[in-house]
């Protein structure tokens, strides 16, 4: 049966001495035993990781699932660290656990996909606006302040408070500030232009129309773009409908192929 982890303690009341239990931790073959004692280990420093996520409790997560993550870091922690390279676990689970909070909200918290570079910006200009904020009281720090505190250039903390009103997303429903007709955001957004679909083909037909004859082409023109029906252009160019028609069908077929074969090239 595993050694109880020892009660003596370091300055810190949730900083219990395991070292005696590490060592022997490290000596033991996978199994019950080793189990037994590395959740003595765990529990012991718990109330560690608890202060840890303490210090994230205000950012918009519950404290419950901080603890948990907090827990599962020093679970890490505990099952990497190495006693024999002699730096006390305390070193090395601090890092550990506040990296795992820190990767909790960087990939769980934010509504949609941001730039790990983006969010590390944020931070930045968060801390330093904290920091500016004891000096400066009574105004919100400038942008060039903010720059030079943090050794950021004014750029990158534009970004950095971009991103700290985006760290949620506003539904397309919300009702739009200053609205009393439940105007919302959905109604102010545009739709797509379906005239875009045809840029391409009129782009790619362009040169094969320049090409043509000029009687052909003034034809396609008529039917085309100036929406004349056959009758009129035989009656305006002094042809059959008939001829008009065998026309437009050839110089389709034609403008078709050539366009095609371009593609295929």
């Amino acid at each position: 049966m595993p050694t109880p982890v020892s009660a003596k303690h370091h300055p810190h009341d949730d900083a219990p001495d395991t070292a005696d239990s590490f060592r022997r931790l490290a000596g033991l073959p996978p199994g019950p035993e080793r189990d037994a004692l590395r959740g003595q280990i765990v529990e012991a420093w718990l109330p560690m990781a608890d202060r840890l996520a303490g210090r994230f409790r205000s950012r918009g997560e519950s404290f419950d699932d901080l603890r948990q993550v907090a827990a599962l870091g020093l679970v890490k922690a505990v099952d990497r660290y190495d006693p024999a390279r002699g730096n006390a676990f305390e070193s090395y689970a601090v890092p550990t656990i506040t990296g795992e909070i820190k990767r909790h909200f960087r990939d769980h918290m934010w509504t949609l996909h941001v730039p790990r570079r983006v969010q590390d910006l944020r931070n930045r200009v968060r801390f330093a606006a904290q920091d500016l904020a004891q000096t400066i009281p009574g105004r919100r720090p400038t942008v060039a302040e903010i720059a030079e505190h943090a050794s950021m250039s004014e750029e990158d903390v534009l970004v950095g408070l971009e991103a700290l009103e985006s760290f949620t997303a506003l539904s397309l429903d919300a009702e739009l500030p200053g609205s009393e007709d439940g105007y919302s955001l959905a109604d102010a957004l545009g739709s797509s232009d379906p005239a875009l679909d045809t840029v391409v083909d009129r782009e790619s037909v362009k040169p094969r129309l320049a090409a043509l004859p000029e009687r052909e082409r003034a034809i396609l023109y008529m039917r085309f773009f100036g929406d004349m029906t056959q009758s009129r252009i035989a009656e305006q160019l002094g042809i059959s409908q008939m001829h008009v028609s065998r026309l437009i069908s050839r110089c389709c077929g034609r403008l078709r192929e050539q366009i095609m074969r371009d593609a295929a090239a």
